[in-house]
C-alpha cells in the first residue's frame, strides 16, 4: 500500500493535496513556490499501532478448540517510531526540495497463533483418519507467523513558478523495499486410536505416528513380496491360509493394517494397497514435519511525479500524477520448509500510479476549508500471482478538512478520509486484505517562535468488515468463512524550521 501520512499535518487534517506549507514537498510539489525564500525544514515522528483480526468459521477447527468451529486469529502490527522529514529551499521562482519517508508498508505484524490457512490442512487430519477407520477427534499445532515490510522513499522535486496563478514541478521517488517473513508449524499432536500403533489413543506427534505407519505399511508389503515372487501373487488372501502358506492371525493383522477384510483380494493386490498406503503415510509424514520460514525481499524502483498548482485570491487548485513504479523484489531465503517462499525467485511488487486533486479555500483571515480525491491504479500494478485482477479499477479516496487561526501563536484543524476498494472477494486472502473505511485526524500547531512551529496530531481509522465464504475453504474442499477486521491509531509529532 501506499503511504500517504507521511507528514503530521496529514494527521490533523487528511485534505492536503493542494497544500503551500512544507509538508507539500510530498503532496504538492508545484505548490512550494509560494513558500517565502529561504530553507525550510520540517521532521516528523509517527507512532503507529494496528491489529488484523481474522474471524474463522471451519467445522474441522472444533477439534483443536473445545467444540467451537469459530476461531480468532489477531495480529498486532506497531511501529513507534516512522519518521519523515521534508525540505524545500526557494530562491524567487525556483524551489529545490527532498524528503525521506516510508513510503508504503512500515511496521510488522505478528501472529502468535499462525493463520487460518496454516490451520485449516492441519485441522482435516482428524477427519481424514477417521474416515480410514482410525478414530481420531483432536488435533493441536504451534503456530506462529510474522510479517514486516517497508519501502523508503527518497523524493526529489524542481518547482517553477510561470507566473502569479500558475506553478509546476517536476520529481522523481527512488523506493527501496525490505520486507521479511518468520514463522514455523511446529509440533502438530494427534490422538489416533490404532490397535498396532498407537492402542491407547494418547496424542502422539503426527510426524511419528505417521513415519511409524509408513514402516509398518512397507513391513506388510514386504511379507508379501516372497508369496508375489513366487508365483501366487493372484492367489486370494483366504486359499493361501488354507493352504497353510500364512496364519489366520497373519491375515488378520493384514487386514487390520488397512481397516478392511482383505481375505477376498490376491496377494499381489494386497501387496499394492500397503505400497499406496506406505507411500501416502510417508506423504503425510513429511507434510507434518516441523516448518520454518526465514525469508528477506528485497528490491527497488523508481516513480516519476509531475504536478501543477493554479492560485487565484484565496483559491488554490492542485493535481499530481505519480506513474507507476514497475519493480520486483527477490527473495533472499535462509530457509524454507512451506514451498512458498523459494531462494532467489522474483515477484512482482509495482506501486501502483496515483492521481490526486485537491483544492483550499481561505473563507477569511483565520479560517480555511481543503477538499480533496485519491486515485490508486491498483489494476495496473502486477502484483505475486497477478493478484491485481481482482481489483475492479483501484482505490478512491475522499477527502475533506478545516484549519482555524486561533492567533498567532496557535492553530487547530481537523479533517476525514473516505476509502473505497475496489478489491473482490477472489483478492482477499489471510494473509493481505484490503477493506472500506474511514478515517478521521485532527491536532493543532503551536508557534514557539516566528520561524519554528511545534505540530502535534491524532488520527484513527474505522474499518468495514469483510465476510469471505467459500466452498472449498484454503483448499480443503469443505465449506468456511473468513472475516476479516482491522484497527488503526496514529500519533503524530513534528518540527517545522525555515531560515
Amino acid at each position: 500500500m501506499t503511504n500517504t501520512n507521511q507528514s503530521v499535518h496529514f494527521l490533523r487534517d487528511p485534505a492536503r493535496d493542494a497544500s503551500t506549507e512544507i509538508d507539500a514537498v510530498y503532496t504538492n510539489p508545484a505548490g512550494l513556490t509560494f513558500l517565502s525564500d529561504g530553507f525550510h525544514l520540517a521532521l516528523t515522528s509517527q507512532s503507529v499501532f494496528q491489529t488484523r483480526t481474522i474471524t474463522s468459521t471451519f467445522a474441522p477447527f472444533a477439534a483443536n478448540n473445545a467444540g467451537d468451529p469459530t476461531k480468532t486469529y489477531k495480529g498486532e502490527a506497531s511501529a513507534p517510531i516512522v519518521p519523515s522529514f521534508q525540505f524545500a529551499y526557494k530562491k524567487d521562482r525556483y524551489v529545490i526540495s527532498a524528503s525521506f519517508a516510508i513510503t508504503g508498508g512500515g511496521g510488522k505484524a505478528v501472529f502468535n497463533h499462525g493463520l487460518p490457512s496454516f490451520e485449516a490442512p492441519i485441522s482435516m487430519i482428524p477427519l481424514s483418519l477417521s474416515a480410514k477407520g482410525v478414530p481420531t477427534n483432536s488435533y493441536s499445532v504451534n503456530s506462529y507467523m510474522e510479517g514486516r515490510q517497508f519501502i523508503y522513499g527518497l523524493q526529489l522535486n524542481g518547482s517553477y513558478k510561470f507566473n502569479e496563478a500558475l506553478s509546476g514541478a517536476l520529481g522523481f521517488r527512488l523506493n527501496i523495499v525490505n520486507n521479511g517473513y518468520k514463522g514455523h508449524l511446529t509440533n502438530i499432536m494427534i490422538n489416533p486410536q490404532h490397535p498396532s500403533l498407537n492402542p491407547t489413543g494418547v496424542s502422539i506427534l503426527a510426524n511419528t505416528f505417521f513415519a511409524n505407519a509408513a514402516t509398518a505399511a512397507q513391513g506388510a508389503s514386504n511379507s508379501l513380496a516372497p508369496i508375489v515372487n513366487a508365483g501366487a501373487g493372484s492367489t486370494t488372501m483366504a486359499n493361501l491360509v488354507a493352504g497353510g502358506v500364512i496364519t489366520p492371525a497373519q491375515l488378520t493383522q493384514l487386514s487390520t493394517g488397512l481397516g478392511t477384510n482383505v481375505s477376498a483380494l490376491t496377494a499381489a493386490q494386497v501387496q499394492t494397497m500397503y505400497n499406496t498406503a506406505a507411500a501416502t503415510y510417508t506423504t503425510s509424514a513429511n507434510g507434518t514435519a516441523d516448518k520454518y520460514l526465514d525469508c528477506t525481499q528485497t528490491g527497488w524502483g523508481v516513480t516519476p511525479i509531475v504536478s501543477l498548482n493554479y492560485h487565484y485570491a484565496g483559491l488554490n487548485l492542485a493535481a499530481k500524477y505519480e506513474f507507476k513504479s514497475t519493480l520486483n523484489v527477490q527473495n533472499n531465503t535462509v530457509i524454507d520448509n512451506t514451498g512458498l517462499y523459494a531462494d532467489g525467485v522474483n515477484t512482482p511488487h509495482d506501486i501502483p500510479a496515483l492521481l490526486t486533486v485537491g483544492g483550499e479555500y481561505q473563507l477569511c483571515k483565520s479560517w480555511k476549508l481543503s477538499g480533496g480525491y485519491h486515485h490508486f491504479f491498483d489494476s495496473d500494478a502486477k502484483m505475486a500471482n497477478n493478484r491485481q485482477q481482482y481489483i475492479n479499477g483501484g482505490i478512491n479516496e475522499y477527502l475533506f478538512g478545516s484549519e482555524y487561526k486561533i492567533n498567532d501563536t496557535f492553530l487547530v484543524s481537523a479533517g476525514g478520509q473516505i476509502t473505497r476498494s475496489g478489491v473482490t472477494d477472489a483478492y482477499q486472502t489471510d494473509m493481505s486484505f484490503s477493506l472500506n473505511s474511514y478515517s478521521i485526524g485532527f491536532g493543532g500547531a503551536i508557534n514557539i517562535t516566528p520561524d519554528l512551529r511545534l505540530n502535534l496530531a491524532y488520527f484513527f481509522t474505522n474499518y468495514d468488515k469483510w465476510t469471505k465464504t467459500t466452498t472449498n475453504y484454503n483448499g480443503t474442499t469443505l465449506a468456511g468463512t473468513d472475516v476479516y477486521d482491522r484497527t488503526n491509531k496514529v500519533f503524530g509529532i513534528g518540527l517545522e524550521y525555515k531560515f
